[in-house]
């Protein structure tokens, strides 16, 4: 999430979990603040744990019989990461708008100026805290792709390594966000944040690894 520009449209999309494929990507690239790349992370988290629920599904065959509990929980637990995720990319959006919102406030007396820093410190610590939970969705997605790897349906393996690189992307995407707005945020705001985003490299690194193993799964 960028700092705000000023414009006219500066309102929040409708849901995500309702817009068309085509209307999204419509606004994704129209000269409007959002959606953008908070909305796109989180949007990553839910693909991801889509595809972790479909290789799932996929692996409810006689012969997967022994594994059914643990393919039942992955699949419910998938299902509401997605849930989750989505809502997140509505958050996402509204809460950049908050922060446009609060950078337009008046500052013409020293009260202004005192109610505006306080609604532009409020706005960015909701900016960082919503990219903040998709880091947190894209580790429980990642964890469910692993665990599922060797028990899932081999003939969809390589989604499994799809919704690896879907977590990875919606952790380092979201990296970039928190950073932005903690980066106006005092020293100590912004150390509320410093836990996850050490986190985020440890979250890529077994992204990478299970990216590897799908594809040595995939040339054995």
């Amino acid at each position: 999430m960028s700092q705000p520009t000023t414009s006219s449209q500066e309102t929040a999309p409708s849901s995500f979990g309702r817009a068309t494929l085509a209307q999204y990507l419509t606004d994704l690239a129209a000269k409007v603040p959002a959606p953008g790349g908070g909305a796109v992370a989180a949007l990553h988290a839910a693909q991801g744990a889509a595809l972790v629920a479909m290789v799932a599904r996929y692996t409810t065959r006689a012969k997967d019989a022994e594994h059914r509990p643990i393919i039942d929980r992955i699949i419910e637990a998938a299902d509401a990461a997605r849930d989750r995720a989505l809502a997140l990319a509505d958050a996402d959006a509204a809460a950049f708008t908050a922060v446009g919102a609060a950078y337009k406030l008046p500052k013409s007396t020293p009260e202004d100026i005192a109610q505006r820093t306080e609604a532009i410190t409020a706005a960015l610590i909701e900016a960082a805290r919503v990219p903040a939970a998709v880091v947190d969705e894209a580790d429980e997605i990642l964890s469910l792709a692993a665990e599922l790897l060797p028990i899932g349906n081999p003939n969809v393996v390589t989604d499994i390594g799809a919704a690896a690189d879907a977590a990875r992307a919606a952790a380092t995407s979201s990296q970039l966000n928190i950073e932005i707005n903690v980066a106006s945020l005092s020293a100590a705001e912004g150390d509320r944040f410093a836990p996850v985003l050490m986190r985020v490299e440890e979250i890529t690194a077994r992204a990478d690894a299970l990216h590897a193993d799908v594809l040595h799964a995939v040339r054995s």
